[in-house]
This record gives structure tokens, C-alpha cells and sequence, in this order.
């Protein structure tokens, strides 16, 4: 059983099923291994659990806010 496993930042259930989805398809379409056989995961982690160039990502959207 092929599994996907994603890991980002905070998702809405919509934006989690598009990717299931989308993933899902995709995936399948390249090994053509039919889709029933996927497991997809999703990992959130908050922002203040990830970091890019030595800066959380929260501390990075303050600074787009302003």
C-alpha cells in the first residue's frame, strides 16, 4: 500500500481534502497503481514549530502583516 505523507502548516478541512484528493490522483496516474490502494496522511504542525532561514514562520507572517 503506497503512503503519502504531507506535512504543513495549519489546513481547513477543505484545503485537506484537495490534497487527499488531488495527491491521490496524481500518484496513481504516474504509477499506475489504482488509487483504492493509497493511504494519505497529514501532519500539522503549527508555526511556530517551523522555521525558514533562522526565523519561525510565524515570526515571518508578522512581518507581512505590517
Amino acid at each position: 500500500m503506497p503512503l503519502i505523507t504531507i506535512e504543513s502548516g495549519s489546513l481547513t478541512i477543505e484545503q485537506k481534502e484537495e490534497l487527499i484528493k488531488k495527491m491521490t490522483k496524481v500518484a496513481s496516474e504516474i504509477t499506475n497503481v489504482p488509487s483504492e490502494f493509497f493511504l494519505v496522511t497529514i501532519k500539522e504542525l503549527s508555526d511556530s514549530n517551523i522555521g525558514i532561514g533562522g526565523k519561525t514562520i510565524d515570526k515571518i507572517k508578522a512581518g507581512y502583516r505590517k
